[in-house]
C-alpha cells in the first residue's frame, strides 16, 4: 500500500484539567519534536509544557496552520474538537483517555508504536458526515449548531412530555407525544441513539436515524431517512412548558413552544485518521463486549 501525505505540522489538542490527558501530550510532545516536526498547542488549554516544546496558538487558528490534530481525550473532546475544526477541514486522529472511546482509535500504551507511522503516511483516511441545526422563531433564526453524534429534542424537565409534529422535505410525518427525539448521523448511531433502542449505522451509510424517546404510543419506532432529507420539528403551541435542543450534548439551546427546528447535513464533512489495521467492526466488539470468532474461519 502507498503511502499518503506525511504530516508536518501537528496540534495536539486535550481534555483541559485532566491529568491522564496532560501526560500523553507530553509523550506526543517529545515524540514529534524527536522526529524534526513542528508541534502546536491551542493557548486556551491549561498544560504546562516545558519552553520550547511546542507553539502555542488560538484554536481558531489550527486549522489553517496545522495539517493535522490528534486529539487527546474521549469521544467528548473529540466531538468538541470537530466542531471547531470542522471548517477548516484538517484531518483528526484520536488517542483514547476517555471511557468507551468510539472515536479514539489509540490506546495511550500503544503511542509510541502507532503514532510515528501515521505521521510519515501510513494510515487512512475516513468521512463522516455532521448535523447542522437550525432553530426558528417566528420565522426569525435565534440559533444553531453543528452536531457530530445527534440532534436532541427534549423536555428540560423529569417527566414532562413533549408535543410536537415531524416533517420530511415540508411534508408532514406524524405528530407525536413522548419525552423527545433523537436525531443521530452514522457516528452517533452507538451514543445516545444505542441507547434509546436505536439502529447501529456503519459509518459509511448515508443516513440519518430518527428515535423517538419514550413514545406515548406502541407504534411509534427509529426511522432511518437518506442524509439529504430536510427535517422539521414543530414544537406544539400546547406544550406548557419550554423544552430544549442539544447538539451533542454539548451545546444546548431553550426553546418555547411554536418554535421550528431545522436539521440537514452539513456541507462540510469530518475527516478521521485511522492507523493502516482500523477496523470498525473490530471496534465493535471491543466496546459493546460482543462474542467473539468460533473455531470456523471465512474462506
Amino acid at each position: 500500500m502507498s503511502k499518503l501525505k506525511a504530516f508536518k505540522k501537528i496540534a495536539l489538542v486535550g481534555k483541559p484539567g485532566s491529568n491522564a490527558a496532560q501526560e500523553t501530550i507530553d509523550v506526543l510532545c517529545r515524540q514529534i519534536n524527536d522526529l524534526g516536526l513542528s508541534v502546536y498547542l491551542p493557548k486556551s488549554d491549561i498544560y504546562d509544557f516545558p519552553s520550547g516544546q511546542a507553539e502555542k496558538i488560538p484554536m481558531e487558528s489550527i486549522g489553517e496552520t496545522c495539517d493535522l490534530a490528534i486529539v487527546v481525550g474521549g469521544d467528548g473532546s473529540m466531538l468538541k474538537t470537530a466542531r471547531d475544526l470542522i471548517d477548516s477541514r484538517v484531518p483528526l486522529l484520536g488517542i483514547n483517555r476517555g471511557h468507551l472511546g468510539f472515536l479514539t482509535d489509540i490506546r495511550p500504551t500503544e503511542v509510541d508504536s502507532r503514532v510515528p507511522p501515521i505521521l510519515e503516511g501510513q494510515y487512512t483516511l475516513e468521512n463522516r458526515f455532521l448535523l447542522d441545526a437550525e432553530v426558528f422563531r417566528n420565522d426569525k433564526s435565534i440559533g444553531g449548531s453543528n452536531a457530530v453524534n445527534d440532534v436532541v429534542l427534549y423536555p428540560g424537565e423529569i417527566a414532562r412530555m413533549i408535543q410536537f409534529e415531524l416533517y420530511m422535505d415540508q411534508k408532514f410525518v406524524y405528530s407525536q407525544r413522548s419525552d423527545g427525539l433523537i436525531v443521530s448521523t452514522p457516528t452517533g448511531s452507538t451514543a445516545y441513539s444505542l441507547s434509546g433502542g436505536g439502529p447501529i449505522l456503519a459509518p459509511q451509510t448515508d443516513t440519518i436515524v430518527l428515535v423517538p424517546m419514550c413514545p406515548h404510543t406502541l407504534t411509534s419506532r427509529p426511522i432511518a431517512v437518506n442524509k439529504e432529507k430536510v427535517i422539521d420539528i414543530v414544537i406544539a403551541d400546547a406544550n406548557p412548558h419550554n423544552p430544549q435542543l442539544s447538539c451533542d450534548g454539548q451545546v444546548i439551546i431553550s426553546l418555547r413552544p411554536g418554535d421550528r427546528i431545522r436539521i440537514k447535513q452539513y456541507p462540510i464533512e469530518m475527516c478521521l485518521v485511522h492507523p493502516l489495521d482500523y477496523d470498525y467492526f473490530e471496534v465493535l466488539r471491543t466496546k459493546l463486549g460482543w462474542g467473539q470468532k468460533l473455531g470456523t474461519s471465512l474462506k
